[in-house]
């Protein structure tokens, strides 16, 4: 008897990590300002190194586009980085491409194209995931 109690005690905190659901969340970035899209980055590289079994995803649309394209934005770099990340994508609106004539050829490499952003962003939460409107201080 004191063997199944030892064997249940020791066996709890595996239960109970197990019974954790994964962490999701999309980031909602639109500001042209280039301090959100650095607070943005910020956020997410923590957490990917945090939460390494997180799932992050960043929807990029309005005025953020130039933080999707190669040569207009000093955050070029950090995206290529973090998008090598399993665990972390960027998406760009293809509306918000076609408004500002943008061709995917000159998106950052790894950055993926998305019919709507804000469909994605809905279908996201539909899913689950957690919401975060991006801005900075």
């Amino acid at each position: 008897m004191k063997y199944i109690i030892l064997l249940i005690l020791s066996s709890l905190p595996l239960l109970l990590l197990a019974q954790t659901k994964p962490v999701k969340i999309v980031f909602d970035v639109t500001s042209k300002d280039t301090l959100t899209h650095q607070a943005v980055l910020r956020h997410v590289g923590g957490m990917a190194k945090a939460y390494p079994d997180a799932q992050l995803e960043v929807v990029i649309y309005g005025g953020a586009w130039p933080m999707a394209v190669d040569g207009m934005t000093s955050s070029a770099t950090p995206v290529e980085e973090l998008s090598k990340n399993k665990n972390v994508s960027f998406k760009v609106c293809g509306l918000t491409l076609e408004r500002y004539n943008v061709e995917r050829s000159q998106l950052i490499t790894g950055v993926e194209v998305v019919p709507d952003a804000i469909i994605e962003i809905v279908n996201r939460q539909n899913e689950g995931w957690g919401y975060i409107k991006e801005s900075h201080n």
